[in-house]
């Protein structure tokens, strides 16, 4: 029987809605250049298919405005672009603009109580992550993770499982130990092409993805008295996602094969 021991959890969209205050930095550090670059939410959503800051504002470069690519400054221009989008988005998460979603701060308590270990595995920025956590869990919430997995850590982004199997290495876990949390399509590919399972909590930018790969999609982690929805995938009557379902849940799933 497989043992859960570490959960790995994506960022954007799965701690917390994050996506929204990110299309708005963008937008902003579109403006602040005198850009009339403007990214509404329906185009964000289909941006997002594209993992990585820098490479979703080349992919919209190459679909709307061609021609721009060419300036043979374009590549600065883009991390220049990005660098303060981050530290628009970053001064705004640290201000406490994004509430951790519904379960998260439970689970990861329940989790470090439970001797369960915890990583992260994202595409966003350290800065990102880092300012988020800060925000809701204080000083010591960047030490309930072992690892934070991000940007810097693997140049290919998500759908490619880089990014897992360097969280993995660094926290000396199997695939067939742990669990990935994630929200987005991209991150059910990468983590699977890694070897592992993944528990899905849709988000508002990902609820119309097709998720039928995933072991199990919920919307939300659950709260008592705010009990989940299960949406797709195998599991028994339950109203949260706590560590006893987890362990139980984890322990039923068919081998993926190790990373």
């Amino acid at each position: 029987m497989r043992q859960l021991k570490g959960l790995l959890f994506d960022v954007d969209g799965t701690l917390a809605e994050t996506e929204e205050l990110h299309r708005q930095a963008f937008n902003q550090a579109f403006g602040e250049r005198g850009l009339d670059w403007h990214w509404d939410r329906d185009l964000y959503r289909e941006l997002l298919s594209v993992t990585g800051g820098k490479e979703r504002i080349r992919h919209y470069l190459e679909r709307f405005h061609p021609e721009v690519l060419q300036d043979p400054v374009i590549d600065h221009l883009i991390r220049e672009l990005h660098a303060r989008k981050t530290a628009i988005y970053t001064e705004r998460a640290a201000r406490g603009d994004l509430p951790l979603r519904e379960g998260v701060a439970r689970l990861l308590e329940e989790a470090r109580r439970e001797g369960l270990r915890l990583g992260i595995a994202t595409t966003t920025t350290r800065a990102n992550v880092e300012a988020l956590l800060e925000a809701n869990l204080g000083a010591e919430g960047r030490d309930l993770f072992e690892v934070i997995a991000a940007a810097d850590s693997a140049p290919v982004k998500k759908p490619a499982p880089d990014v897992y199997l360097h969280a993995l290495e660094a926290m000396g876990l199997s695939s067939t130990e742990t669990l990935a949390i994630e929200d987005s399509v991209n991150g059910v590919r990468a983590a699977h092409a890694a070897g592992l399972p993944v528990l899905v909590t849709v988000s508002d930018y990902t609820r119309g993805q097709d998720f039928s790969a995933a072991e199990l999609v919920v919307d939300s982690l659950g709260e008592p008295g705010h009990p989940i929805r299960a949406l797709s995938g195998q599991a028994q009557e339950v109203d949260l996602i706590d560590v006893p379902f987890l362990r139980e849940w984890f322990a039923r799933l068919p081998e993926r094969g190790a990373a």
